[in-house]
């Protein structure tokens, strides 16, 4: 069985301070996911490290640019943070290992991501657990565009067949106008007015897109916070089960 699982930005990290890392949340994310019981796949958001580096530079998923520079600072933020998933991961016994998307996915001129997987299947046989995470990516005709976790996750998802997809989120699931977690969406537009966007800087769309991503797959999709995180893991569907 393969889990695909979205650590979220906001959930390692302090999105309100600049590079900031949420040391005791990354701790006990990594303390789990080195104890998941499955061949598993995490991807990581930008938090406060990639998004206010892809804000400044005017780079988005739909904006890009063809300034090697800006590329690369985007692009060395979010390693920085990937380092230290991978680290922490490592730490607590997990066969941690990094995919860069940068070196493995493109779009081309209509936007459409292409994401080369051989590597991460090839990690999962040999019993690694490869961990990826939003960057830039050369989009054709347009130089580099952002690429979002989210986005990794639903491409991996398809490409793995994955059986279990998760989120890990900063709230505890996805919450409707009084603020309580709804438990199960399979229509978009039954949420949509409940939906805002992100209290901090996010050039990815907030969880809006993270809710139409994930409505996108076949794969059953839970949106949880970390408290919640061992239960998805050992096979839970806590928050909200998102089914397209």
């Amino acid at each position: 069985m393969t889990t695909v699982l979205k650590l979220g930005g906001s959930v390692i990290t302090h999105k309100g301070e600049r590079e900031s890392i949420d040391e005791d949340a990354l701790d006990r994310a990594a303390a789990a996911v080195a104890a998941a019981p499955e061949d598993l796949v995490v991807v990581h958001g930008g938090g406060s490290f990639g998004h206010p580096v892809a804000d400044a530079h005017g780079i988005s998923p739909s904006e890009g640019t063809q300034d090697a520079a800006a590329a690369l600072d985007v692009h060395d933020t979010m390693a920085l943070l990937s380092d230290a998933v991978v680290a922490r991961i490592q730490n607590h016994g997990g066969a941690a290992l990094p995919v860069h998307p940068l070196s493995a996915a493109v779009r081309d001129e209509t936007g459409d991501l292409a994401l080369g997987t051989a590597p991460v299947e090839a990690m999962l046989a040999e019993g690694f657990l490869p961990v990826l995470h939003g960057d830039v990516v050369v989009q054709t005709g347009v130089g580099v565009t952002i690429v979002s976790g989210d986005e990794l996750v639903v491409a991996l998802a398809e490409a793995l067949s994955a059986d279990r997809v998760g989120l890990c989120s900063a709230v505890p699931g996805v919450l409707d106008g009084r603020g309580d977690v709804v438990p199960r969406i399979d229509d978009f537009q039954a949420v949509a007015d409940a939906l805002g966007g992100s209290d901090a800087t996010d050039v990815t769309g907030g969880m809006a897109a993270k809710v139409r991503a994930l409505l996108a797959l076949d794969a059953p999709a839970s949106v949880f916070g970390l408290d919640h995180l061992e239960a998805f893991l050992e096979g839970g569907s806590p928050g909200t089960l998102v089914c397209g």
